[in-house]
């Protein structure tokens, strides 16, 4: 058993990773918060238009997580036994990998723009609006890909303070501009959703341009090097790599497309529950990003345990990571449902919409639990062990062969409304929590993946 010291350790590690990632995470959803906020004011139209178009942003940001998460595996590792040099090469291997995949995203994006969005709603002006929307922002998606390299390889090696300060300034640029150009004040002309599409751009790249200017001015920053130490790894250890993260991108890409198929769904029910599924899954996410901040501080303590070798304290920090998260899911299901009123209230929607909208916060409340239980076995701790693999076979399964099954089945067969119907999808989170306990009791999913690629350095 661990001793008291060992104990205040990794809580207070646990403190000083975890908070940023919260802000990170926060700020992160906080830019489509604003977006959600602002454009509901508009419509229930042009919130839903919104939301069709961002699931693409969001399959996008998943599968990058998966692959930064997956590669962060090396990162936090390489950073507990002291290569600076194997840090360096990882990030270069993010920026290499997530440049290519950011704009094969935005040319797709771009070009099949009105596809894309008749997915999710057959209404014409629906689409109008999301096509606008979407043709714009896409643009966004490369500034995004490098920034997300910069701030997931930042996690690794616990250094957070001044990223987390540069994507608060890029929320706040998000939200003055997006005040000036959707509504037209203060001389901006009045542009609706393509305002808004213009103001995440510049906020993307204002981010980009920050975090950047950052790390080349400070000439002690672990991710200062040129670009020849940057790309200067083999192919080997690419593969290597790749090995590790690939399928944590199969994962969370699956499970961001499975989100996304459950949105369309959800999308047949009409347009009120197509803006009201957009709100609900913000506000969830905002809360959810307590448990992004518990699980990204659990994989790096991990990590960076493994990384020294210490597998008996790594399987009990993963130990610790549970009790805090089902400490949490008390708290945040009494605030959620606390909230699902106020929230309601904020937004331009007819009664019946509004209402329908405090019944779907409060079923997702319920859901919490189930959710978050099986998102700290699988990305705070089974993935940060390196059992990627165990991982990605459990999320495509229960994703793709549960959970959207399931969705159309309530929509189509039982003609449940959206609350029930989320409920009832949720069911594949269970089973998620369920399997992953005896595989964590199991420890298989310990690896020390550094120790391989010694000799690459």
């Amino acid at each position: 058993m661990q001793n008291i010291a060992d104990n205040k350790l990794f809580y207070r590690k646990m403190i000083f990773i975890g908070i940023p990632v919260v802000f990170q995470n926060l700020i992160s959803i906080g830019l489509n918060l604003i977006d959600t906020l602002m454009i509901g004011l508009l419509g229930e139209q042009e919130l839903a238009a919104v939301g069709a178009a961002n699931q693409v942003y969001f399959i996008f940001t998943v599968s990058l997580f998966g692959l930064y998460s997956g590669a962060a595996v090396y990162t936090a590792q390489y950073w507990g036994a002291k290569d600076i040099s194997g840090v360096r090469k990882m990030l270069g291997i993010d920026y290499a990998v997530g440049m290519v995949f950011a704009t094969a995203v935005s040319i797709i994006a771009f070009c099949f723009a009105p596809h894309i969005i008749q997915l999710f709603s057959k209404d014409p002006a629906v689409i109008d609006l999301g096509v606008q929307y979407i043709r714009i922002a896409c643009f966004s998606y490369i500034f995004s890909g490098i920034s997300s390299a910069i701030s997931y390889n930042s996690r690794a090696i616990q250094n957070l303070k001044v990223p987390t300060m540069i994507n608060a300034a890029a929320l706040c640029v998000n939200a003055v501009l997006n005040t000036f150009l959707i509504f037209g004040i203060a001389g901006f002309p009045e542009l609706g959703v393509r305002g808004a599409a213009i103001a995440t751009l510049i906020a993307r790249i204002f981010e980009f341009c920050a975090l950047l200017t950052f790390i080349y001015t400070r000439s002690s920053h672990p991710f200062k090097t040129g670009l020849k130490e940057l790309f200067s790894f083999d192919k080997a250890h690419f593969i290597r790599v790749m090995k590790t993260a690939v399928p944590v991108v199969f994962t969370e890409g699956s499970w961001a497309l499975s989100v996304a198929l459950i949105f369309a769904a959800y999308g047949m029910l009409g347009t009120s529950a197509l803006a009201v599924s957009q709100v609900a899954s913000v506000i969830c996410e905002m809360l959810q990003s307590v448990y992004f901040g518990v699980g990204n501080a659990t994989a790096m303590l991990i990590g960076e345990t493994l990384g020294q070798g210490d597998k008996e304290t790594a399987y009990l920090n993963g130990k610790k990571a549970v009790r805090i998260t089902w400490c949490l899911n008390i708290i945040m299901t009494i605030v959620m449902v606390i909230l699902a009123k106020p929230v309601a209230g904020v937004y331009n929607f007819t009664g019946e919409t509004n209402k329908l909208l405090v019944i779907t916060l409060i079923a997702m409340a319920i859901t919490i639990t189930p959710k978050m239980l099986a998102y700290i076995y699988l990305v705070g701790i089974l993935r940060a062990g390196g059992d990627t693999l165990f991982c990605m076979k459990l999320e495509l399964v229960i994703n793709m062969f549960v959970q959207v099954p399931v969705a159309y089945f309530a929509v189509l067969v039982l003609h449940a409304s959206l609350p029930v119907a989320m409920l009832l999808v949720e069911s594949g989170s269970l089973i998620k929590a369920a399997i992953c306990y005896p595989r964590y009791k199991s420890r298989k999913w310990i690896n020390i993946v550094a120790e391989a690629t010694a000799e690459s350095h």
